[in-house]
């Protein structure tokens, strides 16, 4: 009957799942209701491992990975955005110059995680963190509570800003271009057997991004950060 239906495992890295599975997890469900789906948080890695050993079927997640034996289908660049607290010296601008980044009073995601070492390829940090708080965590979120309700900055995905209640949206600002970006894709391993899944699962992602993100590549110009 040509119609999807069986098992299809998804590997998805923390800093896209809050945003990206809520994009496309209803389309897709209801597109293709023989098809039970299996989404796990993992980090970039572990995926590139469960590819290797057959144990997921894709993953979405930041490339280039420089692996030979996993095929990447790019999905989209997403922009960064500076979220900074009342008081940080970049409050009281409208745009942020790439070039002003610095290892001061940052936030940062702890080891292992992508976006982590996409941010200090931004900051190009060779520098300690000046002060005596060390704090790293596993998620965003914690990230945006502390920056709101103390001090300092982090660097945000675009996805990351698109549900920031009104009240904390004037801490959101923009990069001066060019405007440092991650690359977002679908991946899976090159001997692969479910295409039409993973050719279903493209089309819908692909169908609900933000105008936002389709939008942006045509206003600004970006720089991939890795």
């Amino acid at each position: 009957k040509n119609e999807l239906a069986g098992p299809f495992k998804i590997g998805i890295i923390p800093t896209l799942s809050p945003y990206i599975i809520p994009l496309f997890i209803g389309e897709f469900s209801k597109s293709y209701p023989l098809v039970d789906l299996h989404i796990e948080e993992m980090k970039t890695e572990n995926i590139t491992q469960a590819l290797e050993a057959d144990e997921i079927d894709t993953g979405i997640l930041v490339t280039p990975l420089h692996h030979q034996q996993i095929i990447e289908r790019k999905l989209f660049n997403e922009p960064f955005h500076i979220y900074a607290s009342k008081n940080h010296l970049f409050h009281k601008k409208k745009q942020i110059n790439i070039n002003n980044i610095s290892f001061d009073d940052i936030w940062l995601l702890n080891e292992g995680h992508c976006l982590r070492n996409q941010i200090l390829n931004i900051c190009k940090i060779h520098s300690k963190k000046n002060s005596n708080v060390h704090f790293e965590s596993g998620n965003l979120e914690t990230l945006k509570n502390i920056i709101d309700k103390h001090e300092g900055y982090t660097l945000l995905p675009h996805l990351a800003t698109l549900d920031l209640n009104a009240n904390v949206k004037h801490k959101l600002k923009n990069f001066t271009g060019p405007v440092p970006a991650r690359e977002v894709s679908l991946v899976h391993a090159r001997i692969f057997l479910k295409e039409k899944f993973i050719d279903a699962l493209e089309k819908v992602i692909l169908n609900n991004l933000p105008k936002s993100i389709t939008s942006h590549k045509k206003k600004i110009t970006t720089i991939e950060i890795y």
